[in-house]
């Protein structure tokens, strides 16, 4: 597995982050903690020096590539389940929320193209599982209501749920991390099945289910879990978006 290093630090100038819509109308209060989270990310990001380009994947495929054209790095973030036909699913599961495939779509080619190109991706929740299906891989459809990922019947600001999650040692996340144990909030009822091609897990919860996967050999990492929560641990997404800010080792030598 390719692993970045501090050594090989550069401050990119243009960071793309892409949620999957601006518009919920339907759900006011879901769309507007969706918000919270982005603009958490957004105001983090611009603290560490990156000048931001917010951007709406349903806005359609032609228009996320052409906008992510010249950005030096990508965010993607949470949002709505996937469109089942994207990972050769079936619709109709318990637990489904509406589904966006112009916006499924447009992040899929978004994946592909910044691993074509070599520049970083950080996935954080829906923008893990993006990762994961863009390079073929399946998604657990429903987690169950019993399950730790995020608490059940409460108003959507209390949904995040803390739980532990189990990092590999020397991976990327561990590194940036500075710990093989972290605690995390999330809120998700899907989660990793089958992984996509070059992908590895490098962070699973106490249930076993996938927490965290990087690229074998491109500067890719997803998280299922949420830094950018208010609730999370202080710190946990600033280090997280460090990685943005690193190249692989692979590039390096190849230089």
């Amino acid at each position: 597995m390719s692993i970045l290093r501090p050594e090989t630090a550069y401050r990119p100038r243009t960071l793309a982050v892409v949620e999957a819509t601006r518009f919920r109308s339907h759900d006011p209060e879901y769309h507007a903690y969706v918000q919270l989270l982005v603009g958490g990310a957004i105001a983090e990001a611009e603290r560490q020096g990156w000048n931001v380009v917010r951007l709406a994947a349903d806005e359609g495929q032609d228009a996320l590539l052409a906008r992510t054209e010249r950005a030096d790095a990508v965010l993607i973030m949470g949002g709505e389940d996937i469109a089942p036909r994207f990972y050769g699913a079936a619709a109709g599961y318990e637990g489904e929320s509406r589904h966006l495939e112009h916006a499924d779509a447009a992040q899929v080619a978004l994946v592909l193209s910044a691993i074509e190109r070599g520049i970083p991706l950080l996935g954080i929740c829906r923008g893990l599982q993006i990762i994961n299906v863009a390079l073929g891989g399946t998604l657990i459809q429903h987690l169950g209501d019993g399950s730790e990922h995020k608490n059940h019947g409460v108003p959507i600001r209390d949904i995040m749920a803390s739980h532990p999650v189990q990092l590999t040692a020397g991976s990327l996340v561990a590194d940036l991390l500075q710990s093989e144990t972290v605690d995390v909030q999330s809120a998700h009822h899907q989660a990793v099945d089958a992984l996509g091609s070059g992908l590895v897990v490098t962070g699973r919860s106490a249930d076993g289910h996938v927490e965290a996967l990087e690229h074998e050999s491109a500067p890719v990492l997803g998280v299922q879990w949420h830094p950018e929560d208010p609730g999370a641990p202080a710190g946990q997404l600033s280090l997280l978006l460090s990685a943005l800010d690193r190249v692989s080792a692979r590039e390096t030598v190849a230089a």
